[in-house]
């Protein structure tokens, strides 16, 4: 049997009282979720192991079934590894953000929806004045970009943008970890003495990206200007099995995702990144071509991970109706494609599960460590008693309540 996760970034939220008590999963119209939800078996499962923080990066490795206290290293590398960046043993790679400060204030972590050809123009310009043979920044997508910092200490603590919006940037400081301070992790730099570079990064960036043309244009015509870096989710090279070494059903496998994190995860996983064109990140995405690539891998492939981000970015920016959209396209032009294509596979029947990450509710505007709801559907399957997918729905679920690689052992169980 072949399997397929379809996951739905942030896509879980909270009852909002504008949609009468309602979550978004619960009031959005999603015929193909709840049809699957009724013809297969439901429940939530637990993302985030104890001590981290509801990351992506956590959520989305814990899913396909890692120990996250064995390979975890941060967001930054695996982003590494998506570019096409191999990372040196000493090397220290940080997610980087293009952001929007205004008045002291961090507007957005987006950079006003920096496009991918603006934030290429940008962190080449940053590159060119502040890079050397132990700094240097890498394209990525959109916003999202790459620190290096050879040398660099990983026992430090960070602010993820995303979730601090409408906070004073000052406060969010880089800072060496308790008993870090002065402490090196074997030849590497101090924590202090790490946290100091980053900082006085962040502020040099400021000063480059205030007078850049770029940023002229957007103020312009009424955008946000993309005027700081913002580093955090640092972390060493990882060492992660491939999850055909994990799972013997995956003899090969794809991801497909228009975010760097995510196909970093899947390089490590031992997958093969498909990249689909006109794949954003956003609620404009190519819906459709992410359902054609997933079936076209599907005939050759053991296993998909297709991954969409729009749903956590319209959580971030706090836009319901955007975020209710996202939820209806996914059912409508992923789910529904995939499903009605699968169900007549007789020869080579699939196996699939839908599920969010971690919930992004629209009023917090970041993510929350709470269980999320999944789906998993095959032909034969029996059915629990739950009718319609949503929060509330799942709890009642016939998988009941699971632990984070309890999800894979049961999702690739016989």
């Amino acid at each position: 049997m072949k399997h397929i996760i379809i996951l739905g970034d942030g896509m879980a939220d909270h009852p909002v009282a504008r949609l009468g008590g309602k979550t978004l999963l619960q009031y959005a119209d999603k015929p193909y979720m709840d049809m699957l939800a009724c013809k297969g078996r439901t429940g939530r499962l637990i993302t985030i192991p104890d001590g981290f923080l509801p990351g992506s990066e956590v959520a989305n490795t814990a899913i396909l079934g890692y120990d996250l206290n064995r390979v975890y290293e941060g967001r930054g590398p695996l982003e590494a590894a998506s570019i096409g960046y191999d990372m040196r043993p000493d090397d220290f790679a940080m997610r980087c953000n293009i952001i929007t400060l205004e008045n002291g204030v961090i507007i957005n972590h987006n950079g006003g929806h920096l496009n991918t050809a603006e934030g290429e123009i940008l962190i080449k310009y940053l590159n060119e004045h502040l890079g050397n043979e132990q700094i240097k920044f890498i394209t990525g997508i959109q916003y999202r970009h790459l620190l290096i910092i050879r040398g660099g200490n990983k026992h430090i603590i960070c602010a993820p943008p995303h979730d601090y919006p409408n906070e004073q940037w000052k406060g969010l400081l880089v800072k060496a970890e308790p008993g870090w301070e002065e402490k090196r992790d074997g030849n590497r730099m101090t924590g202090n003495e790490t946290a100091k570079l980053i900082n006085s990064l962040i502020v040099k960036s400021q000063e480059l990206l205030e007078k850049h043309p770029i940023n002229k244009e957007r103020r312009i015509s009424g955008k946000d200007a993309a005027n700081s870096i913002w580093p955090w989710g640092g972390g060493y090279r990882p060492d992660m099995e491939k999850l055909c070494y994990m799972y013997p059903k995956i003899k090969n496998g794809s991801v497909i995702s228009a975010v760097d994190l995510i196909r970093g995860i899947g390089f490590y996983a031992g997958l093969k990144i498909i990249k689909v064109e006109g794949a954003t990140g956003l609620a404009d995405t190519n819906y459709e071509g992410k359902a054609e690539a997933a079936i076209k891998a599907l005939k050759t492939d053991d296993f998909v991970f297709l991954h969409l981000e729009a749903s956590d970015e319209a959580g971030h920016d706090g836009d319901l109706e955007l975020k209710l959209k996202t939820i209806e396209n996914l059912d409508s032009k992923i789910i529904k494609p995939i499903y009605e294509e699968i169900k007549t596979w007789k020869d080579a029947p699939v196996r699939m599960a839908i599920l969010p990450d971690h919930p992004t509710p629209v009023e917090v505007r970041t993510h929350v460590k709470e269980p999320v709801p999944f789906i998993i559907w095959h032909d034969g399957i029996t059915p629990d008693n739950v009718k319609t997918y949503d929060e509330m729905s799942c709890a009642d679920g016939g998988y009941g309540l699971l632990r984070l690689n309890e999800f894979m052992k049961t999702f690739m169980k016989d």
